[in-house]
């Protein structure tokens, strides 16, 4: 960046935030008297928050990235610092939407873009208030419906900084937003994986409960449990498959042109900033995948297998050709698991619920070591429908689940573990039918909206419209043993829904070209 562009942005950025020269020599007097005060780690602190602060004032979406880095430690927060009431993500969070904010009240305008989810969300969270006019804990309500509302403001704040660059104000592939936001996700995405496959492969001793294959423990990051953890590194590799495949096809497609290009004497380039893109998002890819495999976790491998098989279904523009890939890579699953080379413990892991899994009366069925997580989620499906037989309309409350077992539990099952391991059946004994209704409709207008997305975007950004079908498809599958709106995850679900706003910005502007 040149020194007159350095001058152009902050003059921009001044006459957005309304800061004056002087507060900026103020701020460097009052960081140097403490700098030289402080002990030396103070320092490191004092400097790195500086610029921290700085750094989401100008740029909002920067403290967004911040927070999807920190919003995964909420977990293990909470066990080291038990009491507060806001983890570290969550502040960034809020930070940054403040930033955001005040940023768009200095120029006089918040400006609310066009969305097709802003509608269905909005009903959503309605719904789910109503159902605390009755509800035994309205405090606990307000704790689910406050991670939609961010959801909804996440969602809002991208599609506007997006909106904003499309309209001139930014330049450059990797400083395009689509880029940036992808990057985010999968940077926050791989951060987790590091420790996961540190925990795995690398640890000596770990939780017993957490041990597989004689001598390894399951990853789980800073979750502090496997399943959800596996849940999340879902929403990271099966967006950067979807990427790899949208890149695979434009680069093909430049391939065949400089074939063709050659025999005419007019060869292009194959574009380099491509290349990168595929290099960084492989690499993420991998090391989530890895991860994921880690885990352990049966809910997020049959969400990761279901989601794959969309993303292939969906790759070609032709749906029969998506079918014809699909009934391949199924046979050649088949033939993997065949001949072995599908790891045995792998393929009994992902099978071997079938036994014990049964619909019905749990009580007085023996308990061991094989069937007891799969008891233990069906004494608790049971607790579930025994509620919403009591208040089938609205439920007994968003978020009141694990209050009002006690009076719904099953005598050998006295631990309500917050939720019913099945996210629609616990929907349908907090909000009733209508909220759940209400959930339902959120999602057809997600998945409706990619796939209309996947017919009409263009290039390599189709990918991670093909990518994120993968995610919510994943995250439908795992919903069914397990609730994943947990330690954060909802604000990688809002930045995703923001992406997906980002493509249909994308789509009318490809259109009008």
């Amino acid at each position: 960046m040149t020194t007159l562009q350095l001058r152009q942005k902050l003059n921009r950025w001044h006459d957005s935030t309304g800061w004056q020269p002087f507060g900026f020599v103020l701020a460097a007097l009052v960081l140097g008297v403490l700098l030289a005060r402080l002990p030396s780690w103070w320092g490191v602190v004092l400097v790195a928050g500086t610029a921290v602060f700085l750094l989401t004032i100008i740029y909002p979406l920067a403290g967004l990235g911040l927070a999807l880095l920190l919003g995964p430690l909420g977990a293990l927060e909470k066990v080291l610092f038990s009491g507060s009431p806001l983890d570290s993500g969550q502040v960034m969070l809020l930070f940054a939407i403040a930033a955001w904010l005040a940023r768009s009240l200095s120029r006089r305008r918040i400006m609310i873009r066009h969305s097709w989810l802003s509608v269905p969300l909005v009903v959503f969270i309605f719904v789910g208030a109503l159902t605390l006019l009755d509800a035994t804990a309205v405090t606990l309500g307000f704790i689910e419906l406050v991670k939609w509302i961010e959801i909804l403001v996440i969602m809002l704040m991208v599609t506007d900084l997006a909106a904003e660059w499309f309209e001139g104000r930014g330049s450059g592939f990797f400083g395009s937003p689509q880029v940036l936001v992808l990057g985010m996700l999968l940077l926050a995405g791989v951060s987790q994986a590091l420790v996961g496959i540190w925990q795995f492969g690398l640890r000596e001793d770990g939780p017993e409960h957490f041990l597989v294959l004689g001598r390894f423990y399951r990853a789980y990051g800073t979750f502090e449990q496997p399943n959800p953890f596996g849940g999340y590194m879902n929403l990271s590799v099966l967006l950067g498959l979807g990427v790899l495949l949208g890149i695979v096809v434009v680069l093909w497609r430049q391939f065949l042109l400089n074939r063709k290009g050659r025999k005419e004497n007019s060869a292009k380039s194959v574009d380099i900033n491509l290349l990168i893109l595929f290099l960084c998002v492989g690499v993420a890819t991998a090391l989530t995948g890895l991860a994921l495999l880690f885990s352990w976790s049966r809910g997020a491998w049959l969400g990761f297998v279901v989601g794959t098989a969309v993303v292939v279904l969906f790759w070609p523009r032709k749906l029969w050709r998506g079918i014809a890939l699909l009934a391949l890579a199924g046979m050649l699953l088949l033939g993997g698991l065949q001949v072995g080379l599908v790891p045995a413990s792998v393929a009994e892991r992902l099978v071997s619920f079938q036994e014990d899994f049964r619909f019905g009366d749990v009580r007085g069925v023996p308990i061991n070591d094989t069937n007891y997580a799969v008891v233990e989620r069906l004494a608790h499906w049971q607790a579930a429908f025994g509620m919403a037989q009591d208040d089938l309309w609205f439920g007994v409350g968003f978020g009141n689940y694990g209050i009002v077992y006690s009076d719904y539990m099953l005598s050998n099952w006295p631990d309500a573990l917050g939720h019913a391991h099945n996210y629609y059946i616990n929907l349908l004994a907090e909000i009733g039918v209508v909220g759940l209704g209400a959930y339902l409709l959120l999602w057809t207008a997600v998945i409706g909206q990619t796939i209309w997305l996947l017919r009409r975007v263009d290039g390599w950004e189709r990918g991670i419209a093909l990518g994120l079908l993968g995610v919510w498809t994943a995250l439908a599958v795992h919903h069914m043993v397990d609730k994943l709106y947990v330690n954060n995850i909802y604000v990688h679900l809002g930045v995703m829904f923001g992406l997906l706003q980002i493509l249909a910005i994308l789509s009318k502007r490809q259109a009008k070209n």
